[in-house]
């Protein structure tokens, strides 16, 4: 079986805070859990943007973990265009290796209707990025 890997390059570009409904129904303080809708803007390797729901929990400077369901659309590099849905997560900590992620079957549209795989994103001086490895 052979794989494609996309490199797809991306920024941040929204970051909007989002209520949890029943967290205070959990017995412990509200701010254990946070959630936003995030938008990421795609430039190299992929042109186009995205709408996540992110989930974290922890803190930046002390560790946190987060789980997210993005939507992303646009065009890659050899003109293939359309949409796709990435599940992904990783608990976020000095020299952490733990990034997950997963292209969801069936929610391709257009040239990426049949995409199936894994994503997970990495970061180097550069930014962030998701490698994309198509089955």
């Amino acid at each position: 079986m052979s794989t494609e890997t996309i490199t797809a390059r991306f920024t941040v570009t929204g970051w909007e805070p989002a209520e949890l409904p029943g967290l205070g129904l959990s017995g412990a303080d509200d701010d254990w859990l946070g959630a936003v809708v995030m938008r990421k803007t795609y430039s190299e390797g992929l042109v186009g943007e995205s709408i996540a729901h992110f989930v974290s929990s922890g803190t930046e400077e002390g560790g946190r973990g987060y789980l997210a369901a993005e939507r992303i659309t646009g065009r890659l590099d050899d003109g293939r265009s359309g949409s796709v849905t990435v599940h992904h997560g990783a608990l976020q900590h000095p020299g952490d290796a733990s990034a997950f992620g997963n292209i969801v079957p069936g929610t391709g549209t257009g040239d990426f209707a049949g995409f199936r795989g894994t994503a997970h994103i990495e970061h180097d001086d550069s930014g962030p990025f998701f490698v994309i490895e198509l089955e």
